[in-house]
């Protein structure tokens, strides 16, 4: 006797070699938030870099989109076992914005307006694996997808694309963001199911 509906599960992970372990293929997009969810407008909006000297490198929302957006579409895998495939994104590339960035720090925390914080290895955000991104889908990202603009580094768990980005920090070692401290993986590959310590 079966106490699932047929199709409840999704579809598995054989049937597709591009979900990865535990994920079941959606076609929309959940909204998932912890805490209230920031409204900001982008005439307010800015993002700053700090590098290990206390500089900070700022960029408000016209000074982003004019470093050069681009489309890209990429498979999003979230810890809470959904993935959606083929995504279609515009953004900047975290390349362009650290070009004039220097730093000999290895990590990165990201912060978010609202609080939020998560931590990553600065290479997970360079060499064209990591955006700033502004539309999802064909649409400006509405703030209850993280906009007007979210970090997006989709070969991690999506906790790892901060919504409602508003700086990164360098850091010299990996210290825990938000989620991190709470439980979840330091690093999150989904390849590798690293959703918890």
């Amino acid at each position: 006797m079966s106490f699932t509906t047929r199709g409840f599960s999704g579809r598995r992970r054989e049937e597709n070699p591009r979900l990865p372990p535990g994920q079941t293929l959606f076609d929309d997009w959940p909204v998932l938030t912890a805490g209230p969810t920031p409204h900001v407008d982008t005439a307010d909006w800015e993002l700053t870099i700090q590098d290990e000297t206390g500089t900070d490198h700022r960029w408000d929302w016209d000074g982003l989109l004019a470093l050069g957006v681009e489309d890209v579409t990429v498979d999003i895998h979230c810890v809470t076992h959904w993935t959606k495939l083929d995504m279609a994104w515009r953004g900047v590339s975290l390349d362009k914005l650290f070009q004039d960035v220097e730093s000999e720090h290895e990590f990165v925390m990201a912060r978010s307006y609202g609080g939020y914080t998560t931590n990553l290895p600065l290479e997970d955000l360079l060499d064209g694996k990591a955006w700033i991104a502004t539309e999802a889908e064909g649409d400006p990202l509405g703030p209850e997808h993280g906009g007007p603009a979210r970090l997006l580094v989709p070969h991690l768990y999506f906790w790892k694309s901060a919504k409602w980005i508003r700086g990164l920090t360098m850091m010299a070692d990996d210290e825990p963001g938000f989620w991190e401290q709470n439980g979840y993986h330091l690093y999150g590959d989904p390849w590798k199911e690293e959703r918890y310590w």
